[in-house]
């Protein structure tokens, strides 16, 4: 019930982020706007680190394996910067509706052939249903 709740507000969360992200760079450019959102980011994280006791080491990061798995910060100044771009031209609603497509449909490929050390799942009718159900609702939300 927790991981649905806390779903939930990160998905309202991300919304709202996007959309004060957009405002910012109206008023910015795009690379200042997602490189304060990173710095402010990362400022709240170590706070967070500090006030939470400290599990973990920072040296801990030279350990992880693979390699390619510390690029998470390099794809979220990407995220950043495409969120903003998706939602100054879209709108919110169509953006997030895109948004939250390609990220069912991109997680059940990498559960489906279990890519990036995720547990492998079997082909299942039911969610491809549910893709294209998700699909079929984002066209019915696009008609005017």
């Amino acid at each position: 019930m927790w991981g649905f709740i806390i779903s939930l507000v990160s998905g309202i969360l991300m919304s709202v982020q996007g959309v004060f992200n957009t405002e910012v760079t109206k008023q910015t450019s795009v690379w200042i706007s997602a490189a304060f959102v990173q710095l402010t980011a990362l400022l709240v994280c170590i706070a967070a680190w500090f006030f939470t006791g400290r599990e973990g080491e920072i040296a801990g990061l030279l350990k992880v394996q693979p390699r390619y798995m510390l690029l998470g910060g390099v794809i979220g100044a990407f995220i950043t910067y495409t969120v903003i771009v998706g939602m100054d031209q879209l709108g919110p609603a169509k953006a997030v509706m895109l948004i939250v497509a390609a990220q069912l449909i991109a997680a059940y490929l990498i559960e489906l052939f279990g890519l990036f050390g995720v547990e492998k799942t079997g082909f299942d009718w039911l969610k491809l249903l549910g893709v294209g159900l998700f699909l079929a609702g984002i066209i019915v939300f696009k008609k005017n």
